[in-house]
């Protein structure tokens, strides 16, 4: 028997998953989102990641809560950044 190699994509298969359960919420789905983005590799590419995971899950659950999910992380993901220090503690710069 050999092992399969990980999905590049979803390395834990948090998100494979999370369309086979049955009545998951979109709360839940957001936990697991966080999860996901946690468990990718330092440097991967997460816009293209969404992008890979919406074109193989999406098609056949448009209205699951991980398509939505998975579609919100696609619109703001990258924009929200901490700010540290002097920038971060005054909102004026």
């Amino acid at each position: 028997m050999t092992a399969t190699a990980p999905d590049p994509h979803d390395p834990k298969g948090l998100i494979r998953e999370s369309y086979r359960i049955a009545g998951i919420t979109p709360g839940e789905c957001r936990s697991i989102f966080l999860d996901w983005a946690l468990s990718l590799p330092q440097g991967a590419d997460e816009q293209a990641a969404l992008a890979a995971l919406l074109a193989r899950h999406a098609p056949a659950a448009p209205a699951h809560p991980m398509t939505a999910t998975l579609r919100a992380g696609q619109e703001g993901g990258a924009t929200a950044r901490r700010r540290g220090g002097r920038a971060g503690r005054h909102a004026g710069g």
